[in-house]
């Protein structure tokens, strides 16, 4: 059963928008494992270039077989509504049922399981860079849930460099990013007010730096060399948990129950923040759902019940403890929240999974909804991470904003100022 954040709690997480004027609104409790890609077969926020496809599915495990109905509105780089009509960014048309989906086979757990590819013989492109939000409504208009991704059209080329921190402080804990900006074929005129970045840690939307500014050019590059206002806390190295055979203990799961459905008990954790770094390797925050069973990983893979704990001993005062991670879209929510349990003296979750293998941390949420990544995990200058750096350009009386490169780097190639 879900637990509840309390009330205080969650009507600040969610009046705390971090770079949005649009919050995505979060699936209900029967939706689940919403898959959003691109090129990649890991879940993770899409980001592709224009032209491309980008694949969404999720499941309903209420097993009413409802029909759905998806929307994509174009925003600018704040996440306000573009000035573009519908027909300016759109070839073809949205506000289409989702045709494809099918019911489960040989689970314990119903449920049916849609996808939807873009473009479609309805939706047949996307015609314009930029912010976009896909939002997925029920037959009676209602708005179930939504997601953001990011359309690129290839113009500047972004060169990104991942460095340790110069204050000595944080020089053990902090990744800066720091990158140019080289445009041969665009113009990019008074480039502080028309060129916008964002920055982004292993594609987390959420904790994106979105203010930095150029601080020099040179010709058509412009350079971004900033340290404090572009780190990141390393963190460390995500945990993970795999149960691709629900039936017998593998990696990271101690012991198996069946119930309803499989009960998957994980080894209990501990926090790393006060011991060494040791290097694990991980996909950093992401999923992949599979079935060593199964033909057909969709419909096949069967719904666990996974069972979280963690000895945690330090006084959280007002605070909370979750787990974190792509696997809800990094959202906080009462699946995530972690109860202290009296008996074992430790804090304690339990949520469905879908079978697969699956990256995980915990985290400590403020009474303000900001999130402290590192209390239990730690901060670690040597944690792989992926950076993404996406550039934004509004020409002097446009009426959009467009996204004109993107660059990446990893934090394995990590060098001293």
């Amino acid at each position: 059963m879900l637990k509840t954040l309390s009330a205080t709690l969650l009507l600040l997480l969610t009046s705390f928008p971090i770079f949005s004027q649009i919050v995505e609104k979060i699936e209900p409790s029967y939706i689940s494992t919403i898959q959003f890609r691109g090129a990649t077969d890991q879940s993770q926020l899409p980001i592709i270039n224009l032209g491309n496809r980008v694949q969404l599915s999720f499941d309903a495990l209420n097993g009413e077989e409802e029909d759905y109905y998806y929307t994509i509105t174009h925003y600018n780089f704040d996440w306000s509504p573009s000035d573009l009509s519908k027909s300016e960014y759109l070839d073809g048309f949205d506000e289409v049922r989702i045709q494809n989906y099918q019911n489960s086979l040989n689970t314990l757990q119903i449920f049916s399981h849609y996808e939807l590819t873009i473009p479609n013989r309805d939706t047949r492109a996307i015609e314009k860079s930029g912010n976009y939000l896909l939002s997925i409504f029920n037959s009676d208009n209602e708005l179930v849930f939504t997601r953001k991704f990011l359309v690129v059209e290839n113009i500047a080329s972004v060169a990104v460099e991942i460095k340790r921190a110069r204050n000595l402080k944080v020089i053990n804990e902090k990744q800066v990013v720091q990158f140019s900006i080289n445009s041969p074929n665009l113009l990019l005129i008074n480039p502080k007010q028309t060129v916008k970045t964002l920055v982004l840690q292993n594609s987390n939307l959420k904790a994106a730096i979105t203010d930095l500014v150029p601080q020099y050019t040179m010709g058509n590059e412009l350079i971004y060399k900033y340290d404090t206002e572009a780190y990141f806390g390393g963190g460390n190295e995500f945990l993970a948990f795999d149960n691709k055979d629900e039936r017998s203990a593998t990696n990271g799961v101690r012991y198996i129950e069946l119930t309803d459905v499989y009960e998957n008990f994980l080894y209990t954790n501990i926090p790393r923040y006060d011991r060494p770094y040791t290097y694990n390797p991980d996909i950093n925050g992401n999923f992949v759902v599979r079935n060593v069973d199964a033909q057909n990983q969709d419909i096949e893979a069967e719904y666990v019940r996974m069972h979280f704990n963690l000895q945690y001993y330090n006084d959280l005062g007002d605070k909370e403890l979750h787990i974190y991670g792509n696997f809800n879209n990094w959202t906080i929510d009462g699946s995530t929240y972690m109860k202290y349990d009296e008996k074992s003296d430790t804090f304690r979750n339990s949520r469905l999974f879908k079978q697969g293998y699956y990256n995980y941390k915990y985290v400590v949420v403020n009474r303000d909804g900001s999130i402290d990544e590192g209390a239990v995990g730690g901060d670690f200058w040597q944690t792989e991470n992926d950076y993404t750096v996406v550039v934004y350009f509004r020409d002097l009386g446009a009426r959009y904003d467009r996204i004109i490169g993107i660059g990446g780097a990893n934090s394995t190639n990590i060098t001293n100022n």
